[in-house]
């Protein structure tokens, strides 16, 4: 099986009239990179440095590796690694030979991963071997007499299973072999990167990009956003995600060096920041959250940071202007992008500290943005609408699902993305929630991210979400589903006692409130609020 792309783009000439599309590819970056960045270091990960020209020939020792086992161009090879040397191993020699990177999440297991490997036929698997007491390589083993197209399963880190390749010997195997692989062609219009909106559907929504639409999004934002050959970036988003994996496609545009962290945890970020002393940083909400509600960053250091990019959900205003005051040389930045475009707009270091806090910025370079209302008018500077977006980094189309891709694209072009923002008239960005969000109590609809936002300053809550719940009268009333700091507690009135002094109408109040342990959230760390209804009968 291979997968392919329509070359033919109605804009293309434009586009690379204007830069935005060019004819590099990952092999393209990472020869000039090798070439002009040899012996600096490229990535750092446990203690262990690797230059340019080491990850070099890591990356040719493993691409003859997938050439021997007969790896072609267009194949899909599926990578389930936590952010480390042999993902990025992976994802340059993937594309080396023409084929296709497919992300799986880490914490997917066997009903996701059968889901989705089965949608994209993918021919291989690169999965960790065994992790305490979880074996991601035996259980695509065990599902490959469900998976016509699954070749071979390749397992990383010790203990593979007898049936899998170990990913070490296949470039060991190559190192000790000097024959070239077979020459392959790779041309900026090719596919080399599926990604997945969700892994949980029967008719999962599958995203393949070219190199010119996300290579071109990275390079210029590499340049909006100021990264250099003497930056060292952390993201704690995983490379599985498109908010992770762009932050290695800038540093490998601008030839800047990648901190890896493998799994996020509060202690580990504060530490990370403090020891490695990274310069940029690509964070949720989430993440820097639940640092400052355990005090993480009292007393370090973090003097290192240019600038802190916060995005993967709406960011609360209090958010970042309490974390921003604990970077003396530092600035909190905001940034919104989807799996079907990748950075769609961003704050810049110029940017005023209003701009920078309270939205995401303007559209990246080739990116056009719009805010539109119910009827499809333009929604005025201020006001609530859809946000929709068009230009040089969008998809084409979801893989085998035409209906989707229907369904996405208004009749003019523009894609809906299902957020709803504000702009402001200098083309300032501020999301606004998820269509689907809204609340419909008795035939009046509002969009509970106001309170979310206030919440989440409240003394007592670390993480604020609001879900609609069925009511047998007014149709829709609002829980609030809120995580506690440590030795806290909140009740129902106290919340509304809350709101009334903040001047929220009382429309907005939650009628009830949850207070859980811990939130459910996806790889990069969004609140999954689908999964929020499920944890407790709200229908009750």
């Amino acid at each position: 099986m291979t997968l392919r792309l329509d070359p033919a783009h109605p804009r293309a000439d434009e586009f690379r009239r204007a830069g935005y599309w060019s004819d590099a590819t990952l092999g393209d970056w990472l020869a000039t990179n090798e070439r002009e960045c040899g012996d600096r270091e490229a990535l750092r990960a446990g203690g262990r440095s690797l230059s340019w020209s080491q990850i070099g020939r890591l990356v040719r020792a493993f691409a003859r590796g997938l050439d021997r086992i007969g790896i072609a161009k267009g194949d899909v090879i599926a990578v389930q690694l936590p952010n480390s040397v042999e993902f990025v191993t992976a994802y340059l020699a993937i594309a080396s030979r023409g084929a296709v990177m497919q992300t799986l999440h880490m914490p997917y297991r066997a009903a996701e991963l059968q889901t989705l490997l089965a949608h994209s036929k993918a021919v291989a698997a690169i999965v960790i071997a065994q992790a305490k007491d979880y074996s991601a390589s035996q259980t695509v083993l065990e599902l490959k007499p469900a998976l016509p197209h699954m070749k071979h399963v390749i397992a990383v880190g010790p203990g593979a299973p007898e049936g899998a390749l170990a990913f070490s010997d296949l470039v060991a195997d190559a190192q000790s072999n000097a024959t070239p692989p077979a020459p392959v062609t790779v041309t900026a219009d090719m596919p080399f990167l599926l990604l997945y909106t969700s892994g949980t559907t029967s008719a999962p929504k599958g995203v393949p990009h070219a190199y010119r639409n996300f290579l071109g999004n990275s390079r210029l934002s590499a340049r909006e956003l100021s990264v250099t050959r003497e930056d060292l970036l952390l993201s704690a988003a995983p490379y599985t995600h498109l908010y992770g994996l762009f932050s290695f496609n800038m540093a490998l545009a601008a030839g800047a060096a990648s901190l890896l962290m493998p799994a996020f945890s509060p202690p580990e970020l504060a530490e990370l920041f403090s020891r490695e002393r990274p310069t940029i940083a690509f964070t949720a909400p989430a993440h820097i959250a639940a640092c400052l509600g355990a005090k993480l960053f009292d007393g370090r250091d973090l003097s290192s940071l240019r600038y802190v990019q916060i995005s993967g959900t709406a960011v609360p205003p209090e958010l970042g202007r309490a974390f921003e005051p604990l970077l003396p040389g530092g600035k909190v930045m905001q940034l919104w992008g989807m799996t079907e475009l990748q950075a769609g707009a961003y704050t810049r270091l110029a940017d005023s500290e209003p701009v920078r806090i309270e939205t995401t910025g303007c559209a990246s370079p080739g990116t056009e943005l719009r805010v539109v209302q119910d009827d499809g008018s333009p929604a005025a500077p201020g006001e609530v609408g859809e946000l929709q977006m068009r230009g040089a980094s969008l998809f084409s189309g979801y893989l085998d699902n035409p209906q989707a891709t229907r369904d996405a694209f208004t009749e003019d072009g523009w894609f809906r993305t299902g957020d709803l923002a504000v702009m402001d008239a200098a083309g300032n960005t501020a999301l606004a929630g998820r269509t689907k969000d809204i609340i419909n109590r008795g035939g009046v609809k509002f969009n509970p991210v106001d309170v979310e936002n206030l919440m989440a300053g409240h003394p007592a809550v670390l993480e604020a979400a609001v879900v609609p719940m069925p009511d047998p009268v007014l149709g829709e009333k609002a829980c609030l589903f809120v995580t506690l700091r440590p030795g806290k507690s909140l009740q129902l009135t106290e919340v509304q006692r809350f709101l009334e002094g903040k001047k929220v109408s009382k429309l907005k109040w939650p009628e009830r409130l949850e207070i859980i342990g811990a939130m459910p959230l996806t790889p990069t760390r969004k609140v999954i609020k689908g999964q929020l209804a499920k944890l407790f009968d709200i229908k009750e």
